[in-house]
């Protein structure tokens, strides 16, 4: 159970987030449900109320939700509840002390990468207008970075002596100056031959270029 002067400050810290930042009422509800809960655990575990919190309530606190298998993202969640809510009782003169103060947040990782379905690469090869030298050349790249997975940086700075297209590979210097041969298969190549013979002299109109784009 929470005290009636805690929800009193907990209300209190609810007005002052609506007022100052606008934070919506879902918002403001979750941010109520788990100051209400991180309450019942003081005072159940340590005998304590929300304004007396210390650094290592809030660290024993987090460390257990994120064993029960509570995601960093919403620990994230909370922590900045939190910070919010320890700001405004410092700012009202209520606690002397900011307990999280040196709490660090969880670290919630990089998302993976969305992959494409083969529906929208499909979609992604078709798009430019193969009929003109630009569009041919946009398609001819999509292929290359298709066959080879090739960063965008390594693909544009390719230049024709760093593509074999009778073996079908190109030679590509990554990071570190280290270089690999990866293959291009019979598409990319097929592309790769018709742009070089055509397309390309008409984008040069006669200029040197060291790079295949």
């Amino acid at each position: 159970m929470v005290s009636d002067t805690e929800s009193d400050v907990v209300e209190r810290f609810a007005d002052a987030m609506w007022m100052e930042r606008g934070l919506s009422a879902n918002t403001l509800a979750a941010y109520q449900s788990d100051l209400r809960n991180f309450a019942a655990w003081l005072r159940k575990e340590r005998e304590g109320e929300l304004i007396s919190a210390q650094r290592g309530d809030l660290l024993d606190y987090l460390t257990l939700l994120s064993q029960k298998g509570r995601k960093p993202r919403s620990s994230a969640r909370l922590l900045s509840c939190l910070r919010q809510f320890y700001q405004h009782l410092l700012r009202q003169g209520v606690i002397e002390e900011d307990p999280c103060a040196r709490v660090e947040a969880p670290k919630l990782g990089r998302p993976l990468p969305k992959s494409l379905t083969e529906s929208e690469v499909e979609a992604l090869l078709a798009a430019p207008d193969t009929g003109d030298p630009r569009g041919h050349r946009n398609r001819t790249m999509l292929e290359v970075l298709y066959a080879t997975g090739l960063r965008v940086s390594e693909l544009v700075g390719l230049t024709p002596h760093q593509v074999s297209l009778v073996q079908g590979v190109v030679r590509v210097t990554g990071k570190g100056s280290k270089e690999r041969l990866v293959p291009l298969g019979e598409e990319a190549v097929s592309w790769l031959r018709d742009y070089l013979r055509g397309p390309r002299q008409d984008l040069l109109d006669g200029r040197l270029c060291d790079f295949l784009s």
